[in-house]
């Protein structure tokens, strides 16, 4: 098989995926955290064991589903952390971007986060807990890094940007899994009480010289 040939076959197989996550997808914006592999093969006009074969297993499609997901959502937040705005207006864009995103897809967010409150009967259910965790350290990771390439700690501030990024995506996370579940107000509302829950030490540390600022 030549170059040529290989190129095409990868192509194909990269479409295919594709359009397999957009069929679990629209899955998981029916069904939640009850979506099951023989609803998402059944959506995309396939067996299960082809669905298999494009992804190994369970875990396998919950990880590309994840990762399809977060790295949207990530593009996002370092849309809303680059914008010419004042700190403070950014960090409350931040925020907003992501509760914005599961206010957008409840559905979408239960299925990554939170398991299927009953086992289907032919399958157990997507093992939430394994791979939802390592979502979480990734947006963490991410924060870390844009504290550390953008404010001025001082002494030790790799470890305090990795405290604070991992810190405040637990505080959004676990925030926004209230807010979602009870709705008790305005989503602007939360914006504004995370943002003042943060604008302490961070409002008074200056910006790196020579960085773009946060």
């Amino acid at each position: 098989m030549d170059t040529s040939q290989r190129d095409d076959q990868q192509q194909a197989a990269a479409r295919r995926r594709k359009e397999l996550l957009e069929a679990a997808d629209r899955v998981v914006l029916r069904d939640g955290p009850g979506a099951s592999m023989n609803a998402i093969a059944a959506e995309a006009g396939i067996t299960k064991p082809i669905l298999y074969r494009h992804f190994g297993d369970k875990g396998g499609l919950y990880r590309a589903l994840a990762a399809r997901h977060t790295d949207a959502l990530l593009d996002g937040l370092r849309t809303a952390l680059d914008a010419p705005a004042a700190r403070r207006d950014r960090v409350e864009s931040t925020l907003d971007t992501y509760l914005a995103a599961i206010e957008a897809q409840p559905q979408v967010y239960r299925f990554l986060m939170h398991p299927a409150d009953e086992e289907q009967s032919s399958e157990k259910g997507f093992d939430v807990g394994r791979h939802s965790a390592p979502m979480l350290r990734r947006m963490g990771e991410e924060l870390a890094k844009v504290i550390a390439e953008r404010v001025d700690l001082g002494p030790g501030s790799d470890e305090l940007a990795r405290a604070w990024g991992h810190g405040i995506v637990g505080m959004m996370h676990a925030a926004g899994d209230w807010w979602l579940r009870e709705r008790p107000f305005p989503r602007a509302h939360l914006v504004r009480h995370l943002t003042d829950l943060l604008w302490g030490r961070l409002a008074s540390a200056g910006d790196l010289p020579g960085g773009p600022g946060f």
